[in-house]
């Protein structure tokens, strides 16, 4: 199928309907606690309307995103939309990066100067990138599935083929959040393309013969489980379950959308109590906007319905692998249980500061992880 170049310019008369529900929103009560454990409170929404209402630039935004190469093409008759930035390196390696939920391509716009020209910002040449930045289906400007079946599995699958289409033979991958879940996908399915695979969020499941010898990173890591379990996984019982049902509230509030999203951003980025700690509101809300401008709600989190009840995490990896933990990750690892997975496990570093969203919150810290992982594998 042809890759057709691809720029962002949403209708004038998408920001004004977005201005018009912001101006109506109808806020609930407040949270009857002093903190954030009932969710997003309320005064900090009224902020964010108020800021996205009267003082955010989506122009200004768009303006960032389009600075960089984008493109569509259909695979199985799915639109997928792209980024693909080359580096002046012509031997550099191709590098696939695959975001997850609540995040999009936006997270990327900091590390892709650092990884495609190394050499202009302290680095070595010898360890540039292509990089190709695909948009999950049903996230972003890519398509939406009309029908069952785009589960993760067939996402690898489809990242395959594109890298492929695009002329990349060989490529490594990298991702975290289902992004990870898709990398892990694409080494399991061994197709003979991807050379090596890094995650920031290695799904792993934990050895049972550890259980009496636990690491302090192992308990660490069964307590942010036990904590998202108990605390933080209504979400994706909601996503996984009645996706449609979540998906109208999504769909018709921006303050919804952004309630839905920004909670995450506090839970899951090293923030220190404030994710306009790590990222700033415009960030956070340039990755709001990919959702909202394009009524992902729903489809969004449709991937939680076709794919959360797939086993994962124990299904043996052979391909060369790399791990980084981030100390404020959802899920965690230790090198001894990552390696029951991954056979091949050529890097693993444990950080002592970022989250979930390191490309986003980290770039510099990120970029070098995944640097030093695949020079193990170039």
């Amino acid at each position: 199928m042809p890759i057709t170049p691809f720029h962002i310019a949403v209708p004038d008369s998408d920001l004004t309907d977005l201005k018009t529900r912001l101006s109506l929103t109808r806020f609930p009560d407040a949270e009857t606690p002093d903190d954030w454990s009932q969710g997003i409170p309320l005064g900090y929404m009224q902020e964010i309307r108020d800021y996205w209402l009267n003082d955010y630039d989506w122009r200004s935004r768009e303006a960032l995103l389009n600075q960089f190469d984008q493109f569509t093409t259909a695979i199985e008759g799915l639109d997928f939309h792209f980024i693909h930035v080359r580096s002046s390196v012509e031997d550099a390696a191709p590098l696939l990066l695959t975001h997850g939920w609540p995040g999009s391509v936006v997270e990327f716009q900091k590390v892709l100067p650092l990884l495609t020209e190394p050499q202009a910002h302290g680095g070595d040449s010898a360890d540039a990138f292509h990089v190709v930045c695909p948009t999950l289906p049903g996230f972003g400007f890519s398509g939406k599935p009309t029908t069952p079946g785009w589960n993760i599995d067939r996402i690898a699958a489809a990242w395959n083929a594109l890298m492929l289409e695009i002329g990349y033979e060989q490529y490594f991958a990298q991702g975290g959040d289902w992004g990870s879940v898709v990398t892990a996908a694409i080494g399991a399915q061994k197709l003979g393309n991807c050379q090596g695979i890094h995650m920031n969020m290695p799904v792993v499941a934990p050895d049972p013969d550890t259980m009496q010898d636990l690491t302090e990173l192992e308990q660490a890591a069964l307590a942010a489980a036990k904590f998202y379990q108990d605390h933080d996984s209504g979400y994706s019982k909601q996503q996984s379950t009645r996706p449609q049902t979540l998906g109208y509230g999504l769909a018709d509030s921006p303050i919804g959308q952004a309630a839905w999203i920004l909670e995450k951003f506090y839970q899951w980025t090293d923030c220190n109590g404030h994710p306009e700690n790590v990222l700033s509101r415009d960030e956070l809300l340039d990755n709001v906007m990919l959702y909202w401008l394009c009524d992902a709600g729903a489809s969004s989190a449709r991937i939680y319905w076709e794919s959360f009840n797939a086993p994962r995490g124990s299904d043996a990896i052979t391909l060369p692998s790399g791990c980084s933990i981030f100390p404020k990750e959802i899920f965690k690892t230790s090198r001894r249980w990552a390696e029951k997975r991954f056979t091949d496990l050529r890097y693993f570093n444990e950080l002592d500061k970022g989250g979930h969203f390191a490309a986003f919150e980290r770039p510099e810290t990120f970029t070098e992880e995944v640097r030093a992982c695949f020079r193990t594998m170039r």
